[in-house]
C-alpha cells in the first residue's frame, strides 16, 4: 500500500519570523498537515490503494477512476497533502522579495510587471470567501502562467493546471498572528516567497 508521510520542512519553525510566527508554523505543519497525511492514507486504503499506485498529483489530475464514494475524500485530503507540501517548499527565510530568470520574463509578458502581478494575486487571495488557496499556475495547454483560486483544499491539478506558487488562506495559516487581518498576512507572506524554487519549477516545465 502507498503510504504518505509528513514531509520535513526545509527550515526551522522559527525561521520565517517575523512574517509567519513560530507557533503557527508548528501547529500548521505538525497538526494540520499531518491530518491531511493521515486522511489521505486512510482514504486510499478505503478504495484499495494498490489499484491507484501513482503519486497523488497524477491521481488528482484525473479523479474519474476513483470510486465515486471516495472521490471527495481523495480530492480533499490529497489536495491538502500536496498543497501544503508545495506551500512549505515555496517559502524560505532568505527570500529576496522578487523573481528572476524565466519566471520574471513570463510575469512581465502576462502581467506587465511584477508589481502588477503581485497586486492582482494579493487581491484575489484576499477576496477568497471562506477557506481556500490562491495560485500561480502553469497552463500547459496554452503554455502560459495564470492566477487562479481554489476552494477548500482543491488542487490545481484537478483543473489540469500545474501549481507553481500557492498561498494558503485558511484561517489556521494566519489567525494566531494576524487574527482576521488577511491582507496583513498576504503582505507579510511576499517577504518569504522562495522565488528560486518557483523559477526552477517553472524552468523544468517550460523547457
Amino acid at each position: 500500500m502507498v503510504q504518505y508521510e509528513l514531509p520535513r520542512l526545509p527550515y526551522g519553525y522559527d525561521e520565517l519570523e517575523p512574517y509567519i510566527d513560530t507557533e503557527t508554523m508548528t501547529i500548521h505543519h505538525q497538526k494540520h498537515h499531518q491530518s491531511y497525511v493521515d486522511g489521505l492514507n486512510k482514504s486510499l486504503a478505503e478504495i484499495g490503494s494498490a489499484s491507484h499506485p501513482q503519486y497523488i498529483t497524477s491521481i488528482l489530475s484525473d479523479l474519474t477512476p476513483i470510486p465515486e464514494s471516495g472521490r471527495n475524500k481523495i480530492n480533499f485530503f490529497g489536495g491538502g497533502f500536496e498543497n501544503h507540501r508545495l506551500f512549505w517548499e515555496t517559502m524560505t527565510p532568505n527570500g529576496d522579495g522578487s523573481p528572476g530568470g524565466k519566471i520574471e520574463d513570463a510575469i512581465d509578458v502576462y502581467f506587465d510587471n511584477f508589481e502588477n502581478f503581485k497586486q492582482i494575486f494579493s487581491n484575489k487571495a484576499i477576496a477568497i470567501q471562506g477557506s481556500g488557496w490562491c495560485w500561480m499556475v502553469f497552463n500547459s495547454t496554452y503554455n502560459k502562467i495564470e492566477i487562479i483560486s481554489t476552494e477548500n483544499q482543491t488542487s490545481p491539478w484537478t483543473l489540469q493546471k500545474i501549481p507553481l506558487l500557492g498561498l494558503d488562506v485558511w484561517e489556521h495559516a494566519y489567525y494566531l498572528k494576524h487574527q482576521n487581518r488577511r491582507p496583513d498576512y498576504v503582505k507579510d507572506w511576499w517577504n518569504v516567497v522562495n522565488w528560486d524554487y518557483v523559477e526552477n519549477r517553472f524552468s523544468e516545465l517550460s523547457g
